[in-house]
C-alpha cells in the first residue's frame, strides 16, 4: 500500500484512525471493521487509514506513542527507535541550536527538539509533514523549523550540531553500506561547517572509510545490534565504541597485554553483537581480567579471562561473571566436534530445546538440529566453533542477566 499518509492529516482521516485504534490489534475484526467503514468513507481514505493502522501496531516496539503518529513504510522501517534516539540526542549536550538531516519520518527529530531549536530537512515534502506532525505528538513542535529541501543546498550558519541520516538505498532498493544520498563524503565534510556532527551508518560500514579522529560507535538494544553512528572529533571520546541499550553502558578500548588462548574452561562468554562489531572482544577481556577492573568471581576467586581461537568471538574463564556486555554461559560439556557423539551427550544430559550457536564453522544450522533429534525437558546452548584452529563444540546453558 503507497497511499499517501498525509490524506488522514484530514477530520475525516482522524476520525477514521480513531476508529481503527479502538480495535487492539490486526486480524479478522479489524478488517471486518474497515470492511463497514468502506460504507461510510472513501475507499481510498480507508485503505491509507487501514495501513497505517497497521504500521502504527508495529512502531509500537521503537514509539511509546506510536498510536499516535504517522509513517510510511520506509520511513517506519529506517527510523530510529525512540531509546536510541535519546540515547543520541543525549551525546549532543548543551548544544542548544541543531539540524536534522534527512530527517524522515522524525524519529531522531523528537529527541533533538527536546530543550532545542531544531532546524529539521528532508527532500521528501511527505515525510517533511509527518515529522512535523509527529514532534507534535510527542509536544515538541514548537521548536521545529522544517525545510523540504536538499540538505546540501541549506545554510548551517548559526548551529551548535548536526545530526544527519543519509538514504542508504542505492537505486535498486538494495541495502549496501557506503552508499548513501547524500555521499558519505559529504556527511563527513560536515564539521567545516558545523564542529559537533552525528553520522548514521550502516553497522556493516567498512572500518577503511571512517576518516581519523572520528568516533564509531555500535549500538544494540539488548542482544539485538540495531545502528552504527559516527561522531566528528568535537564529539568522540574514543575511536570505537560498544553501547548497550536501554541501559546506556558503554565499552571502549582498554589498552593492555594481548589476550591469552586457551581451551574453554567453566564459563563462555558469547560477547554482545556490538562488541563484537566494534573490535572490542579483547578490550572486554580485559576489563573481566584481575588488574583491569578489579573483577573477582564466586568466592572471591580471580579471574581470568581468555579467548578460545585468535579469531573467534568467544571468551572464556572459569568463575561465573556477568557483564550487560555478553551474556554468559556454563559449560556442561566441551570436546572436539563429533556430531554423533554430542546428539548422545546432549540425550544423556535431557537437552530437548537447544539454541545452535555456529562461528567459524560452515555447516547448516537447521539440518544440524534436525539429526541431533533432541529429546528432553531441558534446554541448552550447542555452540560449534574452532578451538585452537580444531573444530570444537559445547554444551552449554544460560546463566541468566
Amino acid at each position: 500500500m503507497n497511499a499517501d499518509p498525509t490524506v488522514l492529516l484530514t477530520a475525516q482521516g482522524q476520525e477514521l484512525l480513531a476508529r481503527l485504534a479502538a480495535d487492539a490489534s490486526p486480524g479478522p475484526s479489524s478488517l471486518a471493521l474497515a470492511t463497514r467503514l468502506r460504507r461510510e468513507y472513501p475507499a481510498s481514505l480507508v485503505a491509507a487509514a487501514t495501513a497505517q493502522h497497521e504500521l502504527r501496531l508495529a512502531a509500537r516496539a521503537k514509539f511509546a506513542r506510536a498510536m499516535r503518529m504517522l509513517f510510511t513504510r520506509a520511513g517506519y522501517e529506517q527510523s530510529s527507535s525512540e531509546a536510541i534516539a535519546r540515547y543520541r540526542s543525549g551525546r549532543f549536550g548543551d548544544a542548544r541550536r541543531v539540524a536534522d538531516l534527512c530527517c524522515g519520518i522524525g524519529g531522531d527529530l523528537l529527541a533533538l527538539a527536546s530543550g532545542r531549536e531544531v532546524l529539521a530537512a528532508d527532500l521528501d515534502e511527505t515525510h517533511a509533514r509527518l515529522a512535523v506532525y509527529n514532534a507534535g505528538v510527542y509536544g515538541e513542535a514548537a521548536n521545529v523549523r522544517m525545510a523540504v529541501a536538499d540538505v546540501r543546498d541549506l545554510t548551517l550558519a548559526g548551529l551548535d550540531g548536526v545530526f544527519i541520516d543519509p538514504a542508504r538505498r542505492a537505486g535498486d532498493h538494495r541495502f549496501r553500506a557506503g552508499v548513501s544520498q547524500p555521499p558519505l563524503d559529504w556527511c563527513l565534510g560536515l564539521p567545516d561547517r558545523v564542529p559537533a556532527v552525528c553520522v548514521k551508518a550502516a553497522p556493516g560500514l567498512p572500518a577503511e572509510l571512517i576518516p581519523p579522529g572520528w568516533e564509531a560507535e555500535f549500538i544494540a538494544d539488548g542482544r539485538d545490534l540495531k545502528e552504527a553512528v559516527l561522531w566528528s572529533p568535537a564529539l568522540a571520546g574514543a575511536a570505537r565504541r560498544a553501547t548497550i541499550l536501554p541501559g546506556g553502558d558503554t565499552l571502549t578500548a582498554v589498552p593492555g597485554d594481548p589476550v591469552p588462548v586457551t581451551e574453554p574452561g567453566e564459563y563462555l562468554l558469547d560477547p554482545n553483537p556490538a562488541v563484537t562489531r566494534a573490535g572490542l572482544v579483547e578490550d572486554l577481556a580485559r576489563t573481566l581480567s584481575v588488574g583491569q577492573a578489579g573483577q573477582a568471581g564466586q568466592a572471591g576467586q580471580p579471574v581470568r579471562a581468555a579467548k578460545i581461537d585468535p579469531r573467534i568471538a568467544f571468551l572464556t574463564l572459569d568463575s561465573d561473571v556477568r557483564t550487560p556486555f555478553a551474556r554468559t554461559l556454563r559449560v556442561l560439556h566441551s570436546a572436539p566436534w563429533n556430531e554423533k557423539q554430542f546428539a548422545k551427550r546432549l540425550r544423556d544430559l535431557g537437552i530437548g530445546a537447544a539454541d545452535i550457536r555456529r562461528r567459524g564453522l560452515a555447516g547448516d544450522v537447521d539440518q544440524i538440529h534436525r539429526r541431533l533429534k533432541l529429546a528432553g525437558p531441558n534446554r541448552g546452548t550447542v555452540v560449534i566453533t574452532r578451538v585452537s584452529d580444531r573444530p570444537w563444540g559445547l554444551i552449554c546453558v544460560d546463566c541468566g542477566p
